[in-house]
């Protein structure tokens, strides 16, 4: 009965944000993208944009990067131009989602047709949550419509030479591991931070980028979207990595860098909500991937190369890499987001505990305590959680987490671990072990040597990767 209560307020909440969403709609039908400066001092570059809900307020969000030594004017080129207006397309998102306005209209920079469509195809699936836990049906024709009428960006033409890497340091395993397969282009590689986030500058400074070899960019929202937000105005999950891509692909043409060298998975390709195409990490998906590539070699420069090294391996596969890099890595590594600011795990949330069970197939109890701070597979606490990332409920919690069988799959080479040491099966693998999943993954292992053929990995990185993942199988002899 409490449960039935709980989905039934639920319903009602998610009924009251409905009726919420088509009156804010009717109360505020535009939105407008006015236009966006570029500032250069002699030690940054700022981009200031000019958001507004009519009738309700502007908005002024800004990114500051570093200015690289010896370039100047970087403002008057073309492309830059171009990468920065498509920067405040993705990044306007965040303050349209207020009022869902039905109508953007864009008055600075032009979008034929297919630019629309794509716009709106990564509006509507990266939104795709936040409709979901809002309980809005949105309709992905009409849930609103874009109009440009801007003029054409003129400017210099690029004609630099572009080499090198800019990786993205989220702070996690995965960055880590981009890093460690890489480690012989260290030399022409920059990392790549959005904020001063403590765990990835962390991660950075232990993997060796510091200084000229770290670029840490600044991106600040404006405070009048977060106090419309505690006024009770719509909000809820955007598509952060759509907006990294283009910050990334702003700050790799500020400094000529030809590779912008992601770390996402195929794992991040499965849905958040079964039977559906809700998924929290859309933009992290190999569609968006080959999307992005698209569109920015159509619309803004074919110089930057946007790709995920990581992509043709699993979860599964890049715990087994990461397990082998040294003890000061694991210590230092946090992929919790609810800790990350801190630098800390919180050891109580869906991120937390799908690490934890992904790197137990690989490292001991001792390990994996001295890395959390806590054993999280004997706290019953987190049981609900379990179920969700293994399939034993439906859907998967709103994470950046695996797919249910490579979690499957590290769970029960855990039990045979276990079962080898003569040690006692933990809580939440015995819970496990009572279900028809174990019955099906009970001799499963994963196979480190698969790889993927959905990529973009350009065939020298491949080669580093295929190298590393062998080194794996030979130590976990898998």
């Amino acid at each position: 009965m409490l449960e039935l209560q709980k989905e039934s307020k639920m319903g009602l909440l998610k009924k009251g944000v409905s009726m919420k969403f088509e009156t804010l709609r009717k109360e505020y039908p535009a939105f407008y993208y006015h236009g966006f400066s570029i500032v250069e001092s002699d030690s940054e570059i700022q981009i200031v944009y000019d958001f507004e809900i009519q009738g309700l307020s502007h908005f002024n969000p800004d990114y500051v990067i570093p200015k690289p030594k010896g370039v100047d004017h970087i403002g008057e080129y073309k492309n830059i131009r171009e990468v920065a207006f498509n920067l405040g397309m993705i990044e306007l998102i965040s303050y349209w989602k207020l009022t869902c306005s039905p109508n953007v209209i864009v008055e600075c920079g032009t979008l034929d047709e297919k630019q629309v469509m794509w716009w709106k195809n990564l509006y509507f699936h990266g939104l795709g949550e936040f409709f979901y836990i809002n309980g809005i049906e949105a309709d992905p024709k009409n849930f609103l419509f874009i109009v440009a009428i801007g003029t054409p960006f003129d400017g210099l033409e690029d004609t630099r030479t572009y080499q090198g890497n800019l990786i993205p340091i989220g702070g996690g395993k995965d960055s880590f591991v981009t890093l460690d397969v890489l480690h012989t282009l260290k030399a022409q590689n920059k990392g790549f931070i959005i904020n001063h986030i403590i765990s990835a500058e962390n991660s950075a400074r232990v993997a060796g980028y510091e200084n000229e070899n770290l670029i840490v960019i600044e991106r600040s929202l404006d405070q009048r979207m977060l106090e419309f937000n505690k006024q009770g105005y719509l909000n809820g999950h955007t598509p952060f990595s759509a907006m990294a891509a283009f910050a990334s692909s702003l700050t790799a043409m500020i400094y000529g860098i030809e590779h912008i060298t992601l770390s996402n998975e195929a794992s991040a390709n499965e849905s958040t909500i079964k039977d559906t195409k809700v998924n929290h990490q859309y933009s992290k998906t190999f569609e968006f991937e080959q999307d992005f590539k698209w569109y920015m070699d159509t619309y803004v420069s074919e110089k930057v190369h946007y790709f995920s090294l990581l992509r043709p391996l699993s979860e599964l596969q890049i715990a087994g890499i990461f397990a082998m890099l040294d003890k000061e890595v694991h210590e230092t590594f946090r992929s919790c987001n609810v800790g990350s600011k801190q630098g800390v795990w919180c050891a109580h949330c869906a991120k937390c505990l799908f690490v934890y069970v992904l790197l137990s197939a690989y490292l001991s109890d001792e390990d994996l305590i001295h890395i959390f701070g806590k054993d999280m597979l004997n706290d019953e606490t987190m049981l609900d959680l379990f179920k969700q990332l293994s399939g034993l409920v439906d859907d998967k919690p709103f994470e950046c987490v695996g797919t249910r069988d490579e979690v499957n799959v590290a769970v029960c080479m855990s039990i045979q671990n276990y079962n080898k040491a003569n040690k006692e099966i933990p809580y939440l693998y015995k819970v496990y072990m009572e279900s028809k999943l174990y019955t099906v993954y009970q001799n499963k292992q994963v196979d480190l040597l698969e790889f993927n053929n959905e990529n973009l990995v350009p065939m020298p990185y491949q080669k580093l990767l295929k190298n590393r993942l062998v080194e794996a199988k030979e130590l976990w002899k898998l």
